[in-house]
């Protein structure tokens, strides 16, 4: 195992490992989906750091302004996602990830850094206490919980979108808000809409695929929203059972 960092370009893009842990000979179509969705990200200055290794390793961020999120800012960079999982735990290498992150920002002239957090640690965001040991506070909140985590260099702060503070849409089925900026977005939608069939319920899909759509968005959102009855419920993907419990509420 080489301990070797590479940044993602659209030259070794088509080859490199994108650090999930999906495993399948054949190419898979959310892997591809996030392949095509990151060659046009890199063009906006978004950057995708990894170990030099098949493992989940990596670091991913983009410039506030064109990062696919309703938060606002000027000159901040948005961490979409940092892992490091399995073997790889406990070598330093959130720590590096981390670092080069906020070094990068430094050295581009940014304010700060921020990242989407919440009151109680969520499955499918990256892990807010390691950000806060690197100096990351609360400077925003939503009244359901989620939290906006910031490293200021300049004092300056960004903040939620107003309309990411609504938390509420007329659709009163299962309406699931979507991008392709992480591989397992394909099958979650594919399980949405099988379930949903299963039990004859009512659902809708919003593909966010464009940048205007996810500033525009009302409710929180790295990749993926849940609504039900009108009401935000998660930015965690659904596995079937935990979709059907919702289904019954």
């Amino acid at each position: 195992m080489s301990d070797q960092f590479i940044n993602l370009t659209e030259d070794n893009l088509a080859q490199e490992h994108l650090c999930c842990i999906i495993r399948s000979k054949k190419p898979h179509p959310g892997v591809e989906d996030k392949r095509a969705w990151l060659r046009e990200r890199l063009r906006e200055g978004h950057v995708f750091r990894k170990l030099d290794a098949k493992g989940v390793v990596f670091i991913e961020y983009a410039p506030l302004e064109t990062a696919w999120v309703p938060v606002e800012g000027d000159n901040y960079l948005y961490i979409y996602c940092l892992w490091v999982n399995g073997d790889f735990k406990g070598k330093g290498y959130g720590r590096q990830l981390m670092e080069y992150c906020l070094a990068d920002a430094r050295a581009k002239g940014k304010s700060g850094v921020c990242m989407l957090g919440a009151e109680k640690q969520k499955a499918w965001l990256s892990d807010q206490a390691f950000a806060e040991k690197h100096g990351f506070e609360t400077v925003d909140t939503t009244p359901d919980g989620y939290r906006l985590l910031a490293l200021s260099f300049d004092g300056t702060t960004p903040r939620f979108a107003k309309n990411a503070k609504q938390l509420e849409i007329e659709q009163q089925e299962l309406t699931v808000y979507y991008s392709d900026q992480c591989p397992y977005i394909h099958q979650s939608v594919e399980l949405v809409r099988k379930t949903c069939q299963e039990l004859e319920a009512s659902y809708t899909l919003i593909p966010v695929d464009t940048l205007e759509k996810a500033k525009d968005l009302p409710c929180v959102f790295n990749n993926w929203a849940v609504f039900y009855h009108g009401k935000f419920v998660t930015v965690n993907l659904l596995d079937a059972a935990a979709l059907k419990r919702l289904l019954k509420k």
